[in-house]
């Protein structure tokens, strides 16, 4: 069921070939919007053989592929530079390419710190810096942060200090955009059930369970109608905000 009109806007959601960013840039497209599908070229090309099976179940036309790795800024603004001479502009900016490497600081190598930080938190300010350029005045940005930003979760020391950062950037870019009208909202989901749930343990993701009142993990959907909601004309006097997408769960 289609809830919202995004007709004639331009989104881009970033990695969007699978998971929360695939059904994030469904429901936009659903929705009228044109859709700019993102993903980074991995060595094995399996990101965008994803990304193009994807797009040819969308009308024909309304949703294009592009390639770009988060951390590296060239990259990115060339992206967004190609967005704005293609389609005018930007109206709608979703962060959410993210790894996860989960592990306790006494184990955790320095690569695994580096490589989520630099995805998960340099990445959205690569994407934030360049997409602000292209974004028309009164346009959207939404990120994709973690209740592990707000809480903390055991194992998480470099995905919880990389959502943290988001949830800061998004406070400050709210402020600093504010005059265009733009608006700058986070969402911070639990546990998900998308392909990164299995990188959780298990017996942790039963005991994240019995702690969740209303009974069950979030589906990618879950998490794409808030964003939709916190893109809309009506949420236009909602910025810098965060807001949890737990099914209850207090960390």
């Amino acid at each position: 069921m289609i809830r919202f009109d995004f007709t004639g806007k331009v989104v881009l959601v970033t990695g969007s070939s699978r998971g929360i960013g695939a059904a994030i840039l469904r429901q936009f497209v659903d929705a009228g919007a044109t859709g700019i599908l993102h993903d980074f070229e991995d060595t094995a090309g399996a990101n965008l053989l994803a990304a193009e099976a994807l797009v040819k179940d969308y009308p024909a036309g309304r949703v294009r592929i592009f390639a770009a790795d988060v951390r590296d800024a060239a990259a990115i603004e060339t992206m967004m530079q190609t967005v704005r001479a293609e389609f005018g502009g930007l109206d709608i900016l979703v962060n959410n390419a993210g790894i996860l490497k989960d592990r306790t600081i006494r184990k955790m190598a320095l690569d695994e710190w580096h490589s989520v930080i630099e995805t998960n938190l340099t990445g959205v300010f690569h994407c934030c810096k360049y997409g602000a350029e292209i974004l028309r005045d009164g346009g959207r940005i939404v990120s994709i942060a973690s209740v592990a930003g707000l809480h903390g979760i055991l194992g998480q020391s470099n995905y919880a200090a990389a959502k943290a950062g988001v949830i800061g950037l998004t406070r400050v870019l709210a402020k600093e955009l504010a005059r265009r009208q733009i608006t700058v909202n986070a969402i911070a989901p639990g546990v998900v059930a998308t392909s990164m749930m299995g990188d959780i343990k298990e017996e942790v993701r039963a005991e994240y369970l019995k702690q969740i009142p209303l009974g069950r993990f979030a589906q990618p959907d879950d998490v794409a109608n808030a964003v939709l909601f916190l893109s809309t004309e009506e949420s236009g006097y909602i910025t810098g905000q965060v807001l949890p997408i737990t099914g209850g769960w207090l960390v």
